[in-house]
């Protein structure tokens, strides 16, 4: 014992007996009892655990794990009452019929607001025979208010409106009738939320022309399937479905791939065939057109959805095609946004079409032989036509191309052969210049610009795009003199003087003098530099 606990003791002596001291240590001891309980009282309603809750789940509804993901802290109160934002705004479906009780003593229930995103997944890891079981999981909440004696169910966008396109993404029991446009998605509880949606499955929203030729669909929630007037399933498939139409602009090759192709490219690619196709607004013409690319993306026959009276029913329908989210991007595919890149997209026409071509192929080949680089000169019909194409094919001879002049038919398969086989393609602006998708990488694309004001279409339709091809690009701007406009019009006619007036007075004019009156006579000495320098990009992609 120390000097100081010697010391203490002799205090404690002087003023306390031995029996004191003993009802002093009893005294402190109850104090201190008395002193945990009263905290323990004040606290408890902050240090309770989370409440067990009790997932009872219906047969049809299969075995679901509630699973809640907060994305950030909510904010101040009333400041995450609305669900949208931006270009892009939801109708939010409860993605399962789950009924959820709580046995704790505090009833609590989840609220979703903007900063909070609620979500139910699937566990397939769990036995299958526990469906309709009762099952005790503890909720790992972030975001959990004290409102009523049930935790009601899980909410999730299931419809999304962005700047290009809209898509609902359905899951559950999903029946599709055609001759009414309508999809019903059966639920079997209280719904508050919006419970409709229409939508026009065509990925050009925005383009009012395009937009009046697709038809418009309707995605209903319905409650309480079995009374409700909801359609009796006839045909049952055991596969997704995806919902598109080949209306809008459908048969013109540029917004056959920019809005249908390539957005049903990304939408569909994930199935691995394992999807049905449905069409709406029935086009024969390009189906026949791109049967190679519908048979490599789903192993069944197309359904005609609008055609059919009887109702059809899936798990799981996807209606209208996904697409880049910014507004005026061509051609092209976020990688940011979506599993797959341009290069997969190229790759997958490649093998839809078995074209050999994956890059530019050497000059000289394995026995010391040189090839000379092939140049693929796009023929056009009607407009924005070459008057001049068999002097052009003559100039690239001379320096040093093997020359094919072609136009682009229904046949894509066999021109997607022709563009594949060659190393520079090179054509007026228009729809053409499509087919650079089944260039190989390193190829050369020359764009040949009218007079008229085409610098941002250029830049936008084929420019840009051909970066995420990794093709190699030459721009060529014609004069005056290289227009059959000015020997229309004259040179001092505001149509050749000054094409920015024409424009302002909206696009129909743009489009009837410059896009169908206009064809190009190119002037071999001024164009020959761009020959040349197409020539040297294909020698050093090659080497």
């Amino acid at each position: 014992m120390t000097e100081k606990d010697l010391l203490y003791d002799t205090i404690l002596a002087r003023s306390f007996s031995k029996n004191e001291q003993k009802r002093l240590g009893y005294g402190a001891f109850i104090a201190s009892l008395l002193f945990v309980f009263t905290l323990c009282t004040v606290f408890k309603p902050y240090l309770s655990p989370l409440p067990i809750v009790e997932l009872q789940i219906p047969m049809n509804a299969g075995l679901r794990m509630l699973r809640i993901t907060e994305t950030q802290k909510q904010q101040a109160s009333g400041s995450s009452d609305n669900a949208t934002s931006g270009d892009s705004e939801n109708l939010v479906l409860p993605n399962d019929q789950i009924n959820i009780t709580s046995n704790a003593t505090t009833p609590q229930s989840i609220t979703s607001s903007k900063d909070h995103e609620l979500s139910v997944g699937n566990d397939t890891s769990l036995p299958k025979n526990m469906f309709n079981s009762t099952t005790n999981s503890t909720i790992a909440e972030e975001h959990v208010t004290t409102e009523g004696n049930k935790l009601e169910k899980t909410m999730k966008p299931i419809c999304k409106k962005l700047a290009r396109t809209e898509i609902c993404e359905i899951n559950g029991e999903v029946r599709v009738h055609g001759k009414s446009a309508t999809i019903q998605a059966a639920i079997t509880f209280a719904f508050s939320g919006n419970s409709t949606w229409h939508i026009k499955p065509y990925a050009r929203k925005g383009d009012v022309a395009a937009m009046e030729r697709v038809r418009e669909w309707t995605v209903k929630l319905e409650q309480n399937a079995e009374n409700a007037n909801i359609s009796r399933c006839v045909r049952n498939h055991s596969v997704p479905a995806i919902l598109f139409s080949l209306g809008g602009y459908s048969m013109n090759n540029f917004h056959d791939f920019t809005d249908i192709v390539i957005p049903l490219y990304t939408t569909a690619r994930r199935f691995n065939g394992e999807v049905q196709f449905l069409v709406t607004n029935k086009n024969q013409p390009w189906i026949n057109k791109f049967k190679g690319i519908l048979k490599y993306l789903s192993n069944y026959e197309l359904i005609y959805i609008d055609e059919e009276d009887e109702t059809h029913c899936f798990s799981s329908v996807t209606v209208g095609l996904t697409r880049h989210r910014e507004y005026y991007k061509e051609l092209t595919i976020d990688p940011s946004d979506s599993e797959y890149s341009m290069s997969d997209f190229r790759k997958f026409l490649r093998d839809s079409y078995s074209l050999r071509n994956a890059a530019v192929r050497p000059l000289t080949t394995r026995r010391n032989q040189r090839r000379r680089p092939r140049m693929l000169i796009l023929a056009r019909g009607r407009s924005r036509a070459f008057t001049n194409a068999g002097a052009i094919a003559r100039a690239a001879k001379q320096i040093g191309f093997k020359v094919v002049v072609a136009e682009a038919n229904a046949d894509v398969a066999g021109f997607a052969q022709t563009v594949n086989s060659c190393d520079v393609m090179l054509g007026v602006h228009g729809a053409g210049l499509t087919n650079m998708v089944f260039l190989p990488e390193n190829a050369v694309v020359v764009q040949i610009l009218p007079i008229g004001g085409f610098e941002w279409l250029a830049k936008t339709d084929f420019e840009e795009p051909s970066k995420g091809m990794n093709l190699r690009y030459l721009e060529y701007k014609i004069a005056a003199e290289e227009s059959t406009l000015l020997r229309r019009y004259g040179r001092d006619h505001e149509i050749v003087r000054d094409p920015s007036v024409v424009g302002k007075r909206g696009w129909e004019m743009f489009q009837s003098v410059y896009l169908v009156q206009q064809n190009v006579s190119v002037d071999i000495n001024r164009f020959r530099p761009v020959l040349v320098k197409a020539f040297e990009l294909v020698q050093m992609q090659s080497v």
